[in-house]
């Protein structure tokens, strides 16, 4: 996953927040969006997947209907940084987490899917995008969320590549007169 820095100004890529959630707009059924913070509206997506690298968790409060609602935000690099934001509480999360905690090596991409349940529950699948796998744990309500997060987080932080330091670039710079 290593590319070629290309040093000097340029536009910094931000994140694409997609957001569970199952819904239809204009008879569009969608199981994530994103938001236009532009129009002020929801973006369905149609693809069900992401293909990618798992680079961090991130739990998040943000006040919504006057209390505190826990987030996690899967932060997954691909073609584009992408944070797919979700509640701590829902079957997305846990699922995800279930299945995230099997993986060993997070330097290989993963498939996130989200598969609709009934209603407006989505689940998420985990899947070996070489293989073709879907990796699963089997459900447990009573798990230990938190322990959960720390343990692939850890996995996650043990995979993360060092900064690398400025002398290593110094074969790509052109000195300019």
């Amino acid at each position: 996953m290593v590319s070629e820095i290309k040093l000097g100004l340029c536009n910094p890529r931000e994140p694409v927040y997609l957001y569970v959630n199952q819904g239809e707009i204009d008879g569009e059924k969608y199981v994530w969006y994103h938001y236009d913070n532009q129009q002020d509206r929801k973006i369905p997506v149609q693809q069900r997947g992401l293909t990618g690298y798992v680079t961090e968790l991130r739990v998040t409060t943000k006040e919504f209907r006057g209390r505190d609602n826990k987030r996690l935000n899967i932060h997954v690099s691909a073609d584009e940084l992408y944070v797919v934001r979700t509640g701590i509480e829902t079957n997305f999360a846990k699922t995800f987490l279930l299945a995230a905690s099997q993986v060993q090596d997070f330097s290989k991409p993963l498939i996130l899917a989200a598969t609709p349940g009934k209603e407006n529950v989505v689940f998420c699948r985990l899947y070996d995008p070489a293989t073709k796998t879907r990796i699963s744990r089997e459900w447990n309500p009573n798990a230990d969320w938190e322990g959960i997060i720390q343990d692939i987080q850890s996995k996650l932080d043990c995979n993360s590549e060092p900064f690398p330091e400025a002398e290593d670039y110094t074969d790509k710079l052109a000195l300019v007169s």
